[in-house]
This record gives structure tokens, sequence and C-alpha cells, in this order.
């Protein structure tokens, strides 16, 4: 089983995003049970919260559920998770300092590593303070990104 970490800055946009749509696709293929799959927030503000009602809106439109509560990613969280999948600079910055060793530095991506269509821009912008126009774009993106890394643990690419 690969288990994956999507961590963003409070875990209620775009890491509950990722964790829905991964979740989604890879039910989709039949490959769920080979994947145990979370979210997290570098921050500790929005602990317990259920994702933001605008990230919910776009998931739902799009068939996904997001059943997840917002927790905090601390550095023994390293020790629970195959990859830890970045959303933006900062987080993945964050994630390189909060890891313990080189072990668990090895562990951390940027979540549009896997995006075919990223090219050198590798940040989901945080649509937190933006529009519902903003959550359909970030979801755009990090539905291409995560088809994209389902692929390659499909592949091994």
């Amino acid at each position: 089983m690969t288990r994956i970490c999507f961590v963003c800055l409070g875990n209620i946009c775009r890491s509950p995003l990722a964790e829905g749509i991964f979740n989604h696709l890879a039910a989709q293929a039949g490959r769920g049970p080979e994947f145990h799959v979370e979210s997290a927030g570098l921050g500790s503000w929005h602990v317990g919260e259920a994702p933001d009602s605008r990230a919910q809106r776009v998931a739902q439109a799009h068939g996904v559920a997001l059943d997840s509560r917002a927790q905090q990613f601390r550095a023994k969280d390293f020790e629970r998770f195959d990859l830890v999948l970045a959303l933006d600079d900062d987080i993945y910055g964050g994630l390189l300092e909060l890891a313990p060793s080189p072990a668990a530095r090895a562990k951390v991506r940027y979540l549009r590593d896997y995006d075919p269509l990223a090219g050198p821009d590798r940040e989901v912008p945080d649509p937190y303070y933006g529009n519902q126009r903003l959550f359909e774009h970030v979801y755009a993106l990090i539905e291409s990104a995560c088809r994209g890394l389902l692929d390659e643990l499909s592949t091994g690419r």
C-alpha cells in the first residue's frame, strides 16, 4: 500500500481537494485499496474543521467527496507516509525544514511534479482569498497532477 499525504497551509482548501480527487480517481480506476491517502496543513488554526465550503462546492460539482477534517502535519508524520506532496513553494520549504532526517526529506515532492502540463510552475495557488472561479482553476490543476501521480504510481516511472 502506498501512503500519501497532500499538504497545504491550513488543510481546508487545496490539500483536501487533492485528497478527495486522488481518492476519486483511484476508485474509478479500481485501485482505491492500493492507497492510504490523507491531507494536512502546516498550520494548526483550522484543525478539526471541514473543508472550506467553496472547495466542497467545486468538488461536488465534479462528483468528488471531501470527507476529511483538517489536521496539522508534524515531523512524526513522515514515518507514516511514503510520499509527502507540497502544494506550493512555502509548503515545500516548510516540509523540508520540518523533516527530521534525509530519508524524510526525500519523501517531499511537489504535487505538480506529476502534472504533465505544469512546466516550470510547480505551485497550486491558494484560493482561500479568491472567488469560486479560482477554486475551479485550482481544482483543474490538482486533478491534472493527481492523474499524473496515479499514472506514475501505476507504471512505476
